[in-house]
């Protein structure tokens, strides 16, 4: 079974083919589909997926939004349409894991291991 940051790997090369469009509140819905089903069938929260709670507070951070809307929404707001808002998803994912570490990240964002 794919863990999430590969499953947003998989979205970053096709997302029309997971989200239908290339859209960043597709990703939204699909990752809070993926969070529900999780939870529906009992599976245990990852590491990875505990790690992505905090991108709410982060984004809020980075963008001087506290408490005001979901983090889709904010990177939404300061983007051109949603395929721009999803790209910048991608980039604002990656600075995200790098936040706290230097080591070699690769094209999603998480690190690499043994680097």
């Amino acid at each position: 079974m794919s863990n999430l940051y590969d499953i947003l790997q998989k979205i970053k090369q096709r997302p029309a083919l997971y989200l239908g469009k290339r859209s960043l509140s597709h990703l939204q819905v699909f990752l809070d589909a993926y969070t529900f089903a999780r939870r529906e069938l009992g599976i245990e929260v990852t590491e990875q997926e505990r790690e992505f709670e905090d991108f709410q507070e982060w984004i809020e951070q980075r963008f001087n939004q506290p408490d005001t809307q979901s983090w889709s929404r904010i990177i939404l707001f300061y983007s051109e349409d949603e395929s721009d808002a999803l790209d910048k998803f991608f980039e604002l994912f990656k600075d995200f894991l790098q936040r706290n570490n230097s080591s070699e990240v690769n094209e999603i964002g998480h690190v690499k291991s043994g680097v």
